[in-house]
């Protein structure tokens, strides 16, 4: 049956209402700032690593680094700010730090946490390379958080930026939103599809594009397990560098700091005074990758 021009005009303004709406509670949404992070004293975690080591001005930076983690964690969660600072005038670019990563995360083809961008300059017979390895930045007013619309992607108590690939509908928005293009999507890609040279005695699967076993084991981020075998998440989320959280719990630096041939890369507490990373910004003037956007990053670098 028709409709009349006053049912019409009638539906017509409360689909509108009904969008206007829907729109308002997704901001609404999109504004949370409580996503049920544990805080407080739950939070609070005793490290005994080198408790018993007596502390020395000649020790290596990352039992100094360690000992800064160890005070961290003695504070609930809210009280730290992890960050992060880059000395560019060390890095060699070897990339130690990008494949450190990929063990630890067990990341697949197309998903990298670190890559390490080169950066060419002068003429012959005095060429230069500066490089610059680029984790996320742990911003602290994230771009990535407000256009996800499903909530999956926010920013802890302890300023770092994670993501629920449980919630996580591969939209790929916040991937879009990050001026640092520290995101990446997983796909569902696998090292060994289609390689059959050296497949040995599986080499049917390697033809058929299957993972091999290795490739199907479970991560460990954000302390839980994940598993891409049948097509599990992560597979289709938008994935990122979290500062290794779950190494953080059991007291460990992030695996990119610990293979760092050249000490190049420093973390800690940012609100921690004694700290090695906040000494190193007040005394080396320390900089942030396009300040201007105003994201705040809690990685800093040094040139």
């Amino acid at each position: 049956m028709a409709m009349t021009r006053a049912e019409f005009v009638k539906a017509t303004i409360l689909t509108g209402a009904a969008a206007a709406v829907l729109s308002g509670a997704a901001r609404r949404s999109r504004r949370r700032t409580d996503y049920g992070d544990p805080a407080g004293e739950e939070t609070v975690r005793e490290i005994q690593a080198l408790s018993a080591v007596k502390a020395d001005e000649s020790e290596d930076l990352l039992l100094t680094m360690q000992r800064d983690l160890a005070r961290a964690m003695g504070k609930p969660a809210e009280r730290r700010q992890w960050g992060m600072v880059i000395d560019r005038r060390k890095c060699v670019g070897c990339h130690a730090c990008t494949i450190g990563c990929v063990s630890e995360n067990k990341l697949p083809p197309g998903v990298v946490y670190r890559p390490v961008l080169t950066e060419e300059s002068g003429r012959f017979p005095d060429p230069r390379m500066q490089f610059t390895p680029r984790p996320c930045m742990q911003c602290r007013t994230p771009p990535c958080v407000p256009v996800c619309p499903v909530n999956a992607t926010w920013k802890r108590a302890d300023g770092v930026t994670v993501v629920d690939y449980d919630k996580c509908i591969g939209c790929r928005h916040c991937l879009t939103a990050c001026p640092y293009g520290a995101r990446t999507s997983d796909f569902g890609h696998s090292y060994r599809a289609g390689a059959a040279l050296g497949a040995g005695k599986d080499v049917d699967g390697a033809l058929q594009g299957r993972a091999a076993s290795y490739e199907e084991q479970p991560n460990h981020e954000y302390g839980k397990a994940w598993s891409r075998a049948k097509h599990g998440s992560p597979i289709g989320n938008a994935r990122k560098c979290h500062f290794c959280l779950h190494r953080l719990e059991a007291g460990q630096l992030p695996v990119c700091v610990t293979t760092c041939i050249g000490r190049a890369t420093y973390f800690g507490d940012l609100n921690d005074d004694m700290a090695v990373i906040t000494r190193l910004v007040r005394r080396e003037r320390a900089e942030q990758l396009l300040a201007h956007r105003g994201t705040d990053p809690s990685v800093y670098y040094i040139s």
